[in-house]
């Protein structure tokens, strides 16, 4: 059971998770909790470091932000203790959590499931930090925000768990931002592809690599709400009937922006040298175009996250002698809107109907990429909530529809 910071957030949120716990334990069931920071916490935190140095080392960042988590993972444990459950808070330390040395965006190596199957044979119930573990040199490492999300999964494989329950401040998962189209409707069943094609494209309920994990490992998840017992949304193997819905959800990132680079030689390796230093730089690249070849140069235009900018610019001019483009032009004002579907396997005519939905509202599309079960396209941001409720309503998405 992994409780969001919302879910945590107040002494009487603490109270009513903890009764939640006490009940499933209660029922029979045998449960390890991880827990986020209290919501607001973690920014707190980066704000503090951010004030005491312009550049915070991040071996440094991760020890302070992992803070929020264990005093989260203390009071649920004294809240349980308080209700004759046996509550113990582990550390990512204490879990034997391990990662590589990436500080702040670590990736869980492996966990030794022992300590916590420790204590749930002695009857306890675990109360896990979410967000951290620690590298072979034992320094304190964080997994990147969302990162709950993936100590939970994770440990929910590591101990063969029946089920991994998600809690948050909303009821599931939804076809698109409630609070952009209000007639988005639950979706009661999701596949993972589906599920990780929305995370990874702006839905904000579950982080991008918990799910990529549990689609790795096969960990059933269950996203609820954490103020009420209704059922969620559950994200599982896909089964043959999810292809009869053509589209599944509409989900949009505003937090992107757009890199070109002008004139580039149009050389064997050229890409190479260009996306191997970002990559060197920890940035994620996103959609990629590039121009024909016109008297031997070309343009190359790419999407990364809008924070990440400033550093790919960095890197970008510290090679743009030996690669010898002529300019780089940049644009922060740019969003990726996605449609989703494991029906788009075997239905056409998707695109169309999307660039169609687009054209007739005035909204000229920058960039498109496509898989098998998604279309995506970049735009100006300031039309992407319009772009999201028109093709919400054009895919029959509406809860009226």
């Amino acid at each position: 059971m992994k409780f969001g910071g919302t879910s945590v957030g107040s002494v009487d949120r603490i109270q009513a998770v903890a009764d939640r716990i006490a009940a499933a334990v209660r029922a029979g069931d045998r449960v390890v909790a991880v827990c986020s920071a209290m919501s607001g916490e973690t920014n707190r935190l980066i704000a503090l470091a951010h004030e005491v140095s312009a550049r915070p080392l991040p071996r440094e960042y991760d020890v302070l932000v992992a803070t929020g988590e264990q005093a989260s993972i203390a009071l649920v444990a004294m809240a349980l203790n308080d209700r004759g459950v046996a509550g113990r808070s582990f550390t990512g330390l204490q879990a034997a959590i391990r990662t590589d040395r990436a500080h702040t965006k670590a990736r869980i190596v492996d966990i030794d499931p022992q300590p916590l199957r420790a204590a749930l044979e002695r009857g306890e119930v675990p109360v896990v930090a979410g967000f951290q573990g620690i590298d072979a040199e034992a320094n304190t490492t964080t997994l990147g925000r969302g990162g709950s999300d993936l100590t939970a999964v994770a440990i929910a494989h590591a101990l063969n768990a029946d089920v991994c329950e998600i809690y948050t401040d909303v009821d599931g998962v939804y076809t698109c931002d409630p609070n952009v189209v209000p007639s988005a409707r639950k979706i009661e069943r999701i596949s993972y592809e589906e599920m990780l094609e929305l995370a990874s494209l702006g839905a904000k309920v579950l982080q991008t690599r918990s799910v990529e994990l549990a689609m790795k490992v096969d960990v059933p998840l269950h996203v609820r709400s954490s103020f009420d017992t209704s059922e969620g949304t559950w994200v599982t193997r896909e089964v043959p009937e999810m292809e009869d819905i053509l589209v599944s959800g509409i989900a949009y990132n505003n937090r992107e922006a757009k890199i070109s680079l002008i004139d580039v030689p149009d050389q064997p390796g050229i890409a190479s040298s260009i996306f191997s230093t970002l990559a060197d730089q920890n940035i994620n690249v996103d959609m990629i175009i590039q121009n024909i070849s016109i008297d031997g140069t070309t343009d190359m235009t790419f999407t990364v996250a809008e924070t990440d900018l400033d550093a790919a610019l960095d890197a970008l001019r510290s090679i743009q002698s030996d690669v010898g483009w002529e300019h780089i032009e940049t644009d922060r004002e740019v969003a990726k809107l996605s449609v989703v579907g494991v029906g788009m396997r075997s239905h056409a005519g998707v695109a169309a109907k999307m660039f169609q939905t687009l054209a007739a509202v005035g909204i000229n599309i920058q960039m498109i990429s496509t898989s098998e079960i998604k279309i995506s396209v970049v735009i100006e941001r300031k039309y992407v909530e319009l772009a999201a409720r028109e093709l919400h309503s054009a895919f029959g998405l509406d809860a009226s529809a």
